[in-house]
């Protein structure tokens, strides 16, 4: 199994490296967009291990450019700053999967092994926000559980007079 392991942390991408090696892997490393891309015009690998940020272009844009270069080569996401909006972007750009930073080599291989989920479209479901009246009250008594019920201290987080508090508290909570 040939892999492209890009990631800009030199000691990280030499320690994986030789772990994905110790386990029969051939691996090429790169510390950036430009070096991967010169890495892909000499050959094709089976993996790719892209990291999200590196000077440059970032790995998304890395993991673009592998899916349009090297179509068989299973790609996979590796970052320190995982997002769910990362992560999707991510497999809809080509992405077998996504991992977030610490991951070993047994992590990245089981990664690829399980493959990427499918991406769900969002269903369309009609909501109805809250009222700006509700919205408040669900706050004020959010504060005030925080507060443990001390009314005086959940006032000056809220910046309101402790009477004004009190007020608002007796009225029934407003319709959605």
């Amino acid at each position: 199994m040939r892999y492209l392991l890009v990631a800009d942390n030199a000691v990280f991408r030499g320690r994986l490296a030789a772990a994905l090696e110790a386990r029969g892997a051939q691996v090429a490393q790169a510390g950036d967009y430009d070096e991967a891309l010169a890495v892909l015009s000499g050959s094709h690998p089976d993996r790719a291990v892209v990291d999200l940020r590196m000077p440059g272009e970032n790995g998304l844009a890395l993991v673009r450019a592998i899916a349009e270069r090297s179509p068989d080569t299973q790609v996979l996401m590796l970052t320190g700053y995982g997002s769910i909006a990362t992560a999707v972007d991510a497999v809809r750009m080509g992405a077998v999967n996504y991992l977030s930073k610490p991951a070993d080599a047994d992590m990245i291989l089981a990664a690829f092994e399980r493959g990427a989920a499918p991406v769900l479209e969002a269903p369309e479901v009609e909501y109805e926000a809250p009222s700006l009246a509700r919205a408040e009250w669900e706050h004020i008594n959010r504060v005030l559980a925080d507060c443990d019920g001390n009314i005086s201290r959940a006032a000056r987080i809220l910046g309101l007079h402790r009477r004004t508090l009190q007020r608002k508290l007796q009225k029934y909570p407003p319709r959605s």
